[in-house]
C-alpha cells in the first residue's frame, strides 16, 4: 500500500525532444526573427559619410526605416532634415538622408546626435555618440587696404546694414532638396587649401577663413556648384559682388569677389550655369573667386564636399 502510494507521487516524466524536432523549432525561431515584420521594426541602420568627423566636415547621414516614418534628428544644436532617398525599398524599409556637417570652429571631443524613428510599430532610439576630431589648419598673413580692417563711420554703416541682410537671407531656406547628386566646383581654376586658415590682416588677426579659394582670373565664369534658387544677388562691403544660392534644407553656397553678376535673386539656376565672373570685388588681395558652403550657420570645407558621393542620395521627390 505504501509502495503504491510513493508511487503515485512521483512526478511523470517530462518528454524530451529528439534532435530532429529540436531543429524544426530552431528554423521556426529563426524565421520569425528574420521575418519582414520584425526587420522594418528592428534593423533601422544609422551611418555617417565619411565615418570620421572632423571640424569643418560635410556628413551624409544614411537612414533605414519604414516609409511611413517620421524622423526627428538634433546634432550640435542643429535640426536634421531627412529626406526619402529615390532608391526603393524593400521589405517595408526606406532609405533616408539628411546633409548636414560640423562648423569649422566646432570644438573637438564628443557630441551626441540624437536621432528618434516614429513608426506605426512603435518608437526607435538612434541616438548615439559621435567623436569630433580637430582639422589641424594653418595660419595665413596678408595685406589689404586698412579701410578693411579698421572701417569708418560709413564703412560700419554699410558692414551693419550687410550683416543685417544676410541675417535675413540665411534664415529662410526651401523645405526640400533642391540639389540633385554631386557638387562640382564653381569654376575651370586650380584651387588653394585656405579654408580653415586663421587669417591675420595687417598684422591683426582678424578671422577664420570660412571658404575655398580658386586661383581665377579675372572674367573666368562663375558657375553653379549645383542646382538651387539665388536668393543675394548683389555687392557686399567684405564679399564684393556676391550670389548666394539656396541649395534646400539650410544648405547654401556662396560665392564672392565677382566682377560681374548674370542672375537675379529669385533665379532657379542648374547645376553648372552660370552666376557671373571672377573679380577682385570687395576685401581682397587681388583676383580670385571665395566659394563656401553654409549649413544652418555652419561653414563647412568646400573641398570635402566635392568629394562627397551624393549621386546615393538622391531625393525620391525629383
Amino acid at each position: 500500500m505504501r509502495s503504491r502510494h510513493l508511487h503515485s507521487l512521483r512526478p511523470n516524466p517530462v518528454p524530451v525532444c529528439s534532435a530532429p524536432v529540436r531543429l524544426v523549432l530552431v528554423f521556426c525561431v529563426l524565421a520569425f526573427w528574420l521575418s519582414p515584420a520584425f526587420v522594418s521594426a528592428q534593423s533601422s541602420t544609422l551611418t555617417l559619410t565619411p565615418a570620421i568627423v572632423e571640424a569643418g566636415s560635410p556628413e551624409l547621414i544614411r537612414v533605414e526605416a519604414p516609409p511611413t516614418a517620421t524622423i526627428e534628428g538634433e546634432w550640435l544644436g542643429r535640426k536634421l532634415d531627412f529626406f526619402r532617398g529615390s532608391n526603393g525599398q524593400a521589405h517595408d524599409v526606406q532609405i533616408w538622408f539628411a546633409l548636414a556637417g560640423v562648423d569649422v570652429e566646432a570644438a573637438a571631443g564628443p557630441s551626441t546626435l540624437r536621432l528618434i524613428i516614429h513608426a506605426v510599430g512603435g518608437v526607435r532610439d538612434l541616438t548615439r555618440t559621435i567623436e569630433i576630431h580637430p582639422a589641424h589648419y594653418r595660419t595665413g598673413s596678408l595685406a589689404v587696404a586698412p579701410k578693411f580692417v579698421e572701417p569708418g563711420p560709413e564703412q560700419l554703416k554699410q558692414i551693419d546694414a550687410d550683416s543685417r541682410l544676410k541675417a535675413k537671407v540665411f534664415a529662410v531656406s526651401a523645405p526640400d532638396p533642391l540639389w540633385a547628386g554631386n557638387f562640382h566646383a564653381p569654376v575651370t581654376a586650380p584651387p588653394t587649401d585656405s579654408f580653415g586658415t586663421r587669417r591675420v590682416f595687417n598684422g591683426k588677426l582678424a578671422s577664420i577663413h570660412k571658404g575655398m579659394d580658386f586661383r581665377a582670373a579675372t572674367g573666368t565664369p562663375v558657375r553653379a556648384g549645383n542646382s538651387g534658387v539665388v536668393v543675394l544677388a548683389r555687392p557686399l562691403y567684405y564679399e564684393g559682388n556676391c550670389v548666394v544660392i539656396d541649395h534646400g534644407l539650410g544648405l547654401f553656397t556662396v560665392s564672392m569677389h565677382l566682377s560681374r553678376i548674370d542672375v537675379k535673386e529669385g533665379e532657379h539656376v542648374a547645376a553648372g550655369q552660370r552666376l557671373g565672373l571672377s573679380g577682385a570685388t570687395g576685401r581682397v588681395t587681388g583676383p580670385h573667386l571665395h566659394w563656401a558652403v553654409r549649413w544652418q550657420n555652419a561653414y563647412l570645407d568646400p573641398a570635402k564636399l566635392l568629394h562627397l558621393n551624393l549621386n546615393v542620395a538622391r531625393s525620391a521627390s525629383r
